[in-house]
This record gives structure tokens, sequence and C-alpha cells, in this order.
């Protein structure tokens, strides 16, 4: 992944802008498109901001479907190979790539279950945790109520979405 400047961001046309930051949110491109006319940011730190609150203020519509933008963490789409190339490096960094079959059908059974209740994918910024993390925050996370997941799922996503970011961009 090509690391860009603040600065050549800041010249970029939109469709430029919004095709190199367009997977710093899952999927969800509207999201640079949306703080394109914000430019010049100042730095990595602003340009997150607008990001943030650009989520922060869409419609609860545009909010679910970016949490539903989000493979399942050790699902089908990770043993198949057709994750985002963000999703596939930060799920394989937790070896959750390459789960035996046991821990698989485990992982299968949460999302199950997590979808069910809340109707969208479980988010956790996995770089942030380990594999006994990501499985005590399921279990935990299954108590919520919706409206304080939907503030939880959208919080990790942020803070996936922070160091996408720092990946991405250097001062």
């Amino acid at each position: 992944m090509e690391r860009l400047s603040i600065g050549a961001l800041n010249a970029m046309e939109k469709e430029e802008f919004v095709a190199h930051l367009g997977g710093i949110y899952e999927h969800s491109a509207w999201v640079p498109a949306a703080i394109y006319q914000q430019a010049p940011f100042q730095d990595t730190a602003a340009l997150n901001s607008a990001m943030r609150m650009a989520v922060e203020t869409a419609t609860d519509e545009a909010k679910l479907a970016l949490i539903r933008a989000h493979p399942d963490l050790a699902g089908k789409l990770a043993r198949a190979g057709a994750l985002s190339e963000s999703s596939t490096r930060e799920q394989s960094g937790l070896g959750l790539d390459c789960l035996s079959d046991g821990e698989y059908e485990h992982f299968s059974g949460l999302n199950e279950r997590y979808k069910e209740r809340f109707g969208f994918p479980f988010v956790i910024c996995v770089r942030l945790t380990d594999k006994p993390g990501i499985l005590a925050a399921f279990e935990s996370r299954l108590a919520n109520g919706l409206p304080g997941e939907i503030v939880e799922a959208l919080r990790q996503i942020h803070q996936i979405a922070r160091l996408r970011l720092k990946d991405l961009v250097g001062e």
C-alpha cells in the first residue's frame, strides 16, 4: 500500500481522493466523498475527524449500511480469500484466516447468534485485541440492546478507520 502525504491528498481531484480513501471505512466511499469539499486538511487528525463526523451525522440508514458493509470475523469470505485487502490483513494478523475447523465453527456460531440478534455483523477492531478478547467481546456484546450495540459497532469502526488512515497517510 502506497503511503501518501496529507498534501498529496489535499491536492487530489475528488475522484482520486475518494478512490484513495474509499476503503478507510469498509466499502463506504461515501464517507470521503462527503468530506472532500472540506479540504485542505491540516493533518491526518483533521482528516480523521472530518471522516468520523461524516459518519456520526449520517442518517441511521447510512450508519446501518456502514456496519453491514463489514465482513463476518473469520467467516466464509475470509476462508474463501474474498475480503477487502485491509480486512484480509487485519484478520490474518490474528490468525483468523487459518482457524482450525473447531475454531471456525465456534466463530461461525457466534457470528450467526450476533447477526440474528442485531441484524448486522459483529465488528471489532482486531488490531487492538486478540482471539480471547474477541471471543469475550462477542459474549458480552450479545447482552447489549440494539441502540447500545449500534453505538459500540460504530465506535469499533472508527477505531479501524483511524488505524487504516494512519497506515495510508504519513505526515
